[in-house]
């Protein structure tokens, strides 16, 4: 299985300002990401930046990097940008790491890669882990995923999926124990040909409800393969708490 890890990464973040040049352990947070994704069987990794500094301090430190321009609205059009800049052939498989996902453990990006290849009806591959805590399943800021028997999405949703009308008519503070409740990680694995249609497609009004990009996808026809997890990943990085959590992770792992 031959494959490209992508990582986006975009300077003006409005929670934590200038994060993929935030530091860690000595080199910046975008720069630890694609030195991770190096560690797992991708043929090539190469950071998609929007600004010349990102590509500057990526390069100082070996690393692969192109500039994409400033104005995509989301994490897959640059993507899309990026596979073509770097021509892809359509039936390569590309998977997108975040550029806040320091510890992400390389061998979870070749399941999501693998998960790909396997399902060949599908055009995207993503990952989920299930929820045992009432609290996180009814939390908003938790993106939930149903499946059908061939383990590809139904749907996503911020929403408590799905719904056990009997159990919670009773109580919402337990899960019962048979519910498939599951939580989804947001690492993608993409077909090129997908890419290079996805900027095209129109958006749909369950991903400018849901804020979820994934339903655009979902709306339009295409096939999402889920990977099951046993557990959650390591944290990322969205605020300055978290980025001092996982310096803190980062030290001991090295």
């Amino acid at each position: 299985m031959s494959f490209v890890v992508i990582v986006p990464a975009r300077l003006a973040s409005t929670r934590l300002p200038r994060k993929p040049l935030a530091d860690i352990g000595g080199a910046p947070m975008v720069v630890r990401v694609a030195q991770r994704a190096a560690q797992s069987s991708a043929g090539r990794v190469v950071v998609a930046a929007d600004d010349d500094e990102i590509v500057a301090a990526c390069r100082e430190h070996g690393i692969e990097a192109i500039l994409t321009s400033a104005r995509h609205q989301t994490g897959t059009d640059r993507l899309a940008e990026a596979a073509s800049l770097l021509g892809l052939e359509p039936d390569r498989i590309v998977v997108n790491v975040q550029g806040d996902e320091p510890l992400l453990p390389p061998e979870v990006i070749d399941a999501v890669a693998g998960a790909l290849a396997r399902h060949s009806d599908c055009d995207i591959a993503t990952a989920a882990h299930p929820i045992a805590d009432a609290a996180e399943f009814f939390n908003p800021h938790v993106v939930k995923v149903v499946t059908d028997r061939q383990g590809r999405a139904l749907y996503f949703s911020r929403a408590p999926i799905p719904w056990a009308r009997d159990a919670f008519s009773a109580a919402r503070d337990v899960l019962p124990p048979w519910l498939p409740a599951r939580r989804h990680v947001g690492l993608y694995a993409y077909r090129v040909a997908f890419l290079r249609r996805f900027p095209r497609l129109e958006p749909d009004a369950f991903e400018t409800a849901e804020r979820l990009e994934q339903l655009r996808a979902l709306a339009h026809g295409f096939r999402i393969a889920v990977l099951d997890l046993d557990a959650a990943l390591p944290p990322g990085v969205d605020t300055a708490v978290d980025l001092d959590t996982v310096r803190a992770l980062f030290a001991v792992q090295r």
